[in-house]
């Protein structure tokens, strides 16, 4: 990257809109548009350049697509259900993301923040709930706590002021002020709930007899894989980064939405019918 290069980058990013909500309880919280600017220019050099409002678009756009696909061409059965939720959670997020970096659409750019959030906050438990349907199984101990979690987290981040408090596009992704407390428990619940994902692709991928079944919960490990160690690489390049883990994230799981379309639908989901074979 060369310096000029990093000089326009942060030329644009300062240019950026940043949004601010100031809470009389929490004072400190409140975050001015300068703040943000200098945050951005003093590590420039180390921002990602991949996840551009363009980009945002146009991946809400294919994921949108790829629900919709695979809702008219296949029954309805549970697995591809859940697969048509976590395309759409993820196509909420993109597009959440734009209009906090473009426009609002009749909504503040925080409260597009706050759907955003609510968004992938149910994209673990949905996970797990799609692996155990792949091998069909049921474990209601391990189901529904992810779910009640997600509820618990959403209900704090529509209804509570000070849960987000801002929300900036630094042109490459979006950084979210979270209160500290509820941020440290949202990530050890998200990354914990991933774990199990992953743990349970493992385990019921060495134990199922299906080939198509088998290679399909493979697949869904793979696609965990293709966002979660992209996240936690950047983080480790960049600690400052933790404040745009869901924009980063969500940015690389686009590569998990085209696994479950291309590769994991055709193996689990059953065609429609045509008419001319009924």
């Amino acid at each position: 990257m060369t310096l000029e290069l990093v000089r326009k980058g942060a030329t644009f990013a300062a240019t950026r809109k940043t949004n601010t909500v100031k809470h009389k309880k929490c004072p400190g919280w409140a975050r001015s548009s300068s703040y943000l600017r200098n945050y951005m220019i003093q590590r420039d050099n180390l921002a990602l350049r991949c996840f551009s409002p363009l980009v945002m678009i146009a991946t809400f756009l294919f994921e949108t697509v790829a629900a919709l696909i695979v809702l008219v061409r296949n029954r309805q059965t549970i697995e591809a259900r859940l697969i048509i939720a976590l395309l759409i959670c993820l196509a909420v997020f993109q597009l959440a993301e734009y209009m906090i970096c473009e426009t609002a659409l009749g909504l503040s750019s925080l409260d597009w923040s706050r759907v955003g959030w609510v968004s992938i906050s149910f994209l673990p438990p949905l996970g797990v709930h799609l692996g155990m349907a792949i091998a069909k199984r049921h474990n209601p101990f391990l189901l529904w706590p992810g779910y009640i979690i997600a509820v618990a987290f959403s209900v704090y981040f529509l209804t509570v002021g000070h849960g987000i408090q801002s929300s900036a596009c630094l042109g490459n992704y979006v950084i979210f002020e979270v209160s500290k407390p509820a941020l440290q428990y949202y990530i050890l619940y998200y990354y914990i709930w991933l774990a199990v994902g992953i743990a349970a692709t493992i385990t019921y991928a060495s134990s199922i007899k299906q080939q198509n079944r088998r290679s399909a919960l493979r697949w869904l490990g793979v696609g965990y894989a293709v966002f979660i160690i992209p996240t936690i690489a950047a983080n480790l390049i960049d600690p400052n980064t933790i404040q745009a883990i869901p924009s980063i994230m969500c940015g690389f799981a686009v590569l998990l939405a085209a696994i479950l379309l291309f590769i994991i639908t055709p193996r689990i989901c059953s065609p429609r019918k045509s008419k001319k074979s009924v």
